[in-house]
């Protein structure tokens, strides 16, 4: 008997590969590693400005962990209806810092902040459906301007790691903390170059480990607290008192979901990108969808807004691993870490400087990653040339000059301290300015608008064309490297009735004509 032979039928789209469980979980502990540090800073910004005593804040920070990795698997897994089914990571937004910050200076308690996020995330999974129709409004032009920007706004997050991610402690930006984030980086440059997939793969992770390892022999770990508090803990939905509701704080908690569907949008187009597959209205509709209900029951377990998490995007692209069974796993873990607070301390132990020296790499492949679909824009005869200037000008701003806003009205700053939604709302009304609003549009008017690059020439001056000329410097050489004398337009019938009766009789005679004014 013949034996039986087997073929696997490759997925139809990137996002559908299947790993092995182990390169999953070691894929998507690697997603976790990097976006840790992010996820973890607003419960422990909002704790301290609430007052919370340390117990309460861990509370927090597991609950934070605990929504982003059922969120996490919401989005990447999906259900009908329900997630883009990309490789998209989940956490608590840094867009609602300021607008809870100010809820809280207002008397309310987190009770108000709690309530506020759980009405306007309502108010935003209705909404989903009808912000998912923007996407004819992001071609590439705007696309490659929101990714670009996405990955240039990180790369303080990065800084303020290699640096040491606490601006009051004595050794920020001291050697010691810059030179343990290069050693990281440099291990990731090595690992990359190894001959081998899957440690070029994990080169991110494995140069943490490694970081980390160097940094506990230097002294620079400290992992003494990693025992401290209770080894299971279950989120204990409403810990904090039974959400209140605020009609000043739900208007402006509103604002934060509106630049968070944004950002979730922009990420989405954004890994889109990367992963090379199809991106249409329903899947961002499903994408949002599922951002907006993760945001509507994160209050319910103590928790704030959830977006996708853009610095995850960088490592879909630098590790090439486009799974979204991967990132799932990675969910799973942040689930797990939520329960286990003595796993999240451990996590929390590694030292932001070795953050800073991937997040270099990661932030930065984002940014390339826009470039590349700004390569791919077409510039001649338009003015998609001013639309990436001015969007990409507006995107930093705020990243430059963090206090450009401070005078505007509250509304304004939450909305455009955010680079990555100014540029993105700048994109797309330019774009529709200039490329839906074609009235008014003078052609090559602008000295923004490229040249064009489409050249032609007659048949005429080819037939003139013998063989061996060429151009060099500018001028057309014969084969044996003689000059041959270009003759200006209004010249050209002279010279050729001269020539038919024999008044030149040189190359010498004829440029002088042409010299002649």
């Amino acid at each position: 008997m013949a034996a039986e032979t087997t073929t696997s039928t490759p997925p139809l789209r990137p996002e559908d590969e299947r790993l092995p469980i182990g390169s999953s979980f070691a894929y998507g502990l690697q997603h976790v590693l990097t976006m840790y540090g992010g996820i973890i800073a607003v419960p422990l910004i909002i704790g301290g400005a609430a007052g919370l005593e340390s117990t309460d804040v861990a509370l927090l920070i597991a609950s934070c962990l605990f929504i982003g990795g059922l969120a996490t698997i919401l989005q990447s897994f999906g259900i009908p209806f329900f997630g883009s089914q990309l490789p998209l990571v989940q956490g608590v937004s840094f867009a609602g810092v300021a607008t809870m910050l100010a809820i809280l200076d207002g008397g309310g308690g987190l009770p108000d902040v709690l309530g506020a996020v759980l009405v306007s995330s309502l108010i935003g999974l209705v909404l989903a459906p009808f912000f998912a129709q923007i996407i004819r409004f992001f071609p590439p032009v705007v696309t490659g301007v929101v990714i670009t920007t996405i990955g240039l706004t990180l790369m303080p997050v990065a800084g303020n790691w290699a640096m040491g991610g606490n601006a009051s402690a004595e050794d920020y930006g001291s050697v010691g903390n810059i030179g343990l984030a290069g050693l990281t980086l440099l291990i990731v440059l090595v690992l990359s170059k190894v001959n081998n997939a899957t440690i070029s793969r994990l080169s991110i992770l494995l140069a943490i480990v490694a970081g980390t390892v160097v940094a506990v022999f230097t002294g620079a770990a400290d992992f003494s607290t990693v025992g401290s508090g209770s080894i299971v803990a279950f989120p204990t939905p409403f810990a904090f008192g039974m959400p209140t509701f605020n009609m000043a704080a739900i208007i402006s908690m509103l604002i934060v979901i509106i630049v968070t569907m944004t950002e979730t949008t922009a990420d989405i187009l954004a890994v889109g990108e990367v992963v090379k597959t199809k991106v249409d209205r329903r899947r961002i509709a499903d994408g949002l969808r599922a951002d907006m209900l993760s945001s509507a029951v994160a209050p319910v377990f103590n928790s704030f807004p959830q977006t996708a998490f853009a610095q995850n995007v960088g490592l879909v692209a630098i590790t090439g691993v486009k799974s979204r069974f991967v990132v799932s796993a990675g969910g799973v873990i942040l689930v797990v870490l939520g329960l286990f607070p003595l796993v999240g301390r451990v996590v929390a132990a590694i030292p932001t400087p070795v953050l800073g020296g991937a997040g270099v790499v990661l932030f930065g492949t984002v940014a390339a990653a826009g470039i590349r679909t700004l390569a791919k824009v077409e510039y001649e005869n338009n003015m998609n040339l001013i639309i990436v200037a001015v969007s990409l000008g507006f995107g930093l701003i705020p990243v430059v000059q963090p206090a450009f806003y401070n005078d505007f009205p509250e509304w304004f700053t939450i909305i455009f301290h955010s680079g990555i939604s100014s540029a993105a709302i700048m994109a797309v009304l330019l774009n529709i300015l200039f490329n839906h609003i074609t009235a008014g549009n003078p052609d090559q008017a602008s000295v923004f608008v490229a040249g064009t690059s489409v050249r032609w020439l007659r048949k005429a001056h080819l037939d003139a064309l013998q063989e061996g000329d060429s151009v060099v410097g500018g001028k057309i050489v014969d084969a044996d490297g003689r000059e041959v004398p270009v003759v200006d337009e209004d010249k050209a019938a002279d010279v050729q009735a001269r020539l038919e009766r024999g008044e030149i009789t040189s190359r010498e005679e004829l440029k002088k004509i042409c010299e002649e004014p």
